[in-house]
């Protein structure tokens, strides 16, 4: 190896041991805000669950149940106590999010030119704002929609029919909403997505509207794998992730004509 390489090599190791070094500090404040977030959390699980539980209770309304106790059942001694481990995992990374989001963010924007550090923020900002909004929907509608579709499946027995009441253990119940919550929270992505490629150039408004029907049928696919196997949660999933495609051929449009608009002033300006 000749000393010419040598040098180079030398003058390359310190820019990367100072990513590296970067890279750590950034990971420790994302790790230390979600175990802080994470112990809150665990503290108020209870409280959370007793909230997360309100879809059921509405649901039970819309059954002509009002005034009837919601119950749930845990059938292991340990059953509730890892559930409370799952809504403080689910909940402080909720929590913490804004603080990964900054950590990430600072680590990128060094590498970035100002432009692009001003096309990747809106982007940092809307990606929790749109999960935020997937799971209001399922906050209060689409949950209480899907218990209510359970709930009529009850059977309340006489007649030689036996009775059938659904009694949800805490942790599937609380499975079935982060599964929810997630769903949509990642369906709700869609635009933002969307939005990039069409920045990067890796597709176009054009290209999206040309590919509507393949969308539709992709949209009924992830529904019947990212919900549970009932067609309300199916259609009720489906339904929001095409608007969306179509939320995102209207935002790429938007993008592209801004783009011409920023073309022509600049070829105006160099012209001048």
């Amino acid at each position: 190896m000749s000393t010419r390489d040598d040098t180079e090599i030398e003058a390359s190791s310190a820019p990367l041991i100072e990513h590296l070094i970067e890279l750590r500090r950034r990971l420790i404040w994302s790790i230390a805000g979600f175990l802080v977030a994470f112990l809150i959390c665990f503290y108020f699980a209870k409280p959370i669950f007793n909230f997360l539980v309100i879809p059921y209770q509405t649901a039970t309304d819309w059954a002509g149940m009002t005034g009837k106790q919601v119950e749930l059942i845990y059938t292991a001694p340990q059953e509730f106590f890892f559930t409370q481990v799952k809504i403080a995992a689910f909940g402080g990374f909720f929590l913490a999010f804004p603080l990964i989001a900054q950590q990430v963010y600072k680590f990128v924007a060094p590498g970035l030119y100002r432009n692009e550090r001003g096309a990747f923020l809106p982007y940092l900002v809307a990606t929790p704002l749109l999960f935020i909004a997937g799971a209001a929907l399922v906050y209060f509608f689409f949950t209480p929609m899907v218990m209510w579709f359970f709930l009529s499946m009850q059977q309340s027995g006489g007649g030689g029919e036996a009775t059938i009441q659904l009694l949800p253990k805490v942790s599937e119940y609380l499975s079935l909403i982060m599964t929810l919550i997630f769903a949509f929270g990642l369906v709700f992505q869609l635009p933002v997505v969307a939005t990039l490629m069409v920045r990067a150039g890796m597709t176009t408004a054009k290209g999206l509207a040309s590919k509507r029907k393949y969308a539709i049928v992709l949209a009924f696919v992830a529904a019947a794998v990212l919900t549970p196997p009932d067609p309300m949660s199916q259609i009720g999933l489906a339904l929001p992730t095409i608007i969306l495609y179509e939320v995102s051929i209207l935002a790429a449009r938007m993008i592209e004509k801004r783009r011409a608009v920023d073309t022509a002033e600049r070829e105006a300006q160099s012209q001048a």
